[in-house]
């Protein structure tokens, strides 16, 4: 029998977020966007929850979180565990998950029937021109490159996943984010104050003086701005369903439209 290996090392991804937290304020703009954006849909669905949870490694280090939700800093395991739920809210960290199908069947078991589950995570184009630029200096100047920003899942296999992991009336979609960067050392000081430096397994070689310069000169080459600016595009990619419930709409069974798609489309 064989065990899966996994992608992300869990001591870094810790190191990672400790350190983040002692100004995580300072650069959580994104996160805070995602808040505003949960809020806006959870006004929309015009329901009051009684047992809400909210996930993240940073509640508490400069979000500004709802006071009728339980905070969780860590993992989501202990406190599915602990009791179930009738929201759950996962804020941008589930990209990093080791294994995330199981997270989400997990999330969705611990559910209250009907309950709700909304969750925020960077999708697939997340810094895509630092990722491309980065390769090729290295790759240039010193033979060969290590993956520095880890591959981000796909919207499409995400929908899937949610499906899979027992969901009902799953829904995925994108809020792509575009930040101005003066220089190519503020992106990489943003990515570290989010606590999203490198969480790759593996030895990690420093990052040499004369790769990065290359790496900046590259970006502003193809994609800076009239203004000298670079580009650094976020995916963030919101996930929602609902747990399994007997009151909730069900799909038309194939071949029971009333009207025919033919005579929607006739010339």
């Amino acid at each position: 029998m064989t065990t899966k290996e996994n992608l992300f090392d869990s001591g870094k991804i810790c190191r990672h977020r400790a350190r983040a937290k002692r100004n995580f304020a300072r650069h959580a703009f994104l996160h805070n966007r995602v808040l505003d954006d949960l809020r806006d849909r959870l006004d929309m669905i015009k329901r009051d929850f009684e047992a809400a949870l909210l996930c993240s490694p940073f509640a508490g280090a400069g979000l500004v979180v709802p006071a009728d939700f339980d905070q969780v800093e860590t993992v989501l395991g202990p406190a599915l565990r602990a009791a179930p739920h009738d929201l759950v809210i996962s804020l941008l960290h589930l990209h990093i998950d080791n294994d995330l199908p199981n997270t989400l069947v997990a999330i969705c078991r611990n559910l209250r029937p009907d309950g709700l589950f909304l969750g925020a995570l960077f999708g697939e184009r997340t810094l895509h021109r630092l990722r491309q630029c980065l390769l090729e200096a290295e790759s240039a100047l010193l033979g060969g490159a290590q993956a520095r920003i880890i591959p981000f899942a796909e919207v499409r296999a995400l929908g899937g996943l949610l499906q899979r992991a027992g969901f009902a009336l799953p829904v995925v979609d994108v809020d792509r984010v575009t930040v101005h960067y003066k220089t190519l050392s503020a992106l990489l000081h943003d990515i570290r104050g989010m606590g999203e430096a490198n969480p790759l397994c593996g030895p990690v070689r420093p990052l040499r003086r004369d790769v990065l310069a290359l790496t900046e000169a590259l970006y502003k080459e193809r994609y800076g701005d009239k203004d000298g600016f670079l580009p650094a595009r976020f995916d963030i990619v919101h996930l929602s369903g609902w747990a399994p419930h007997e009151s909730q709409q069900k799909p038309l069974k194939p071949g029971s439209a009333e009207v025919s798609f033919k005579d929607v489309f006739k010339p």
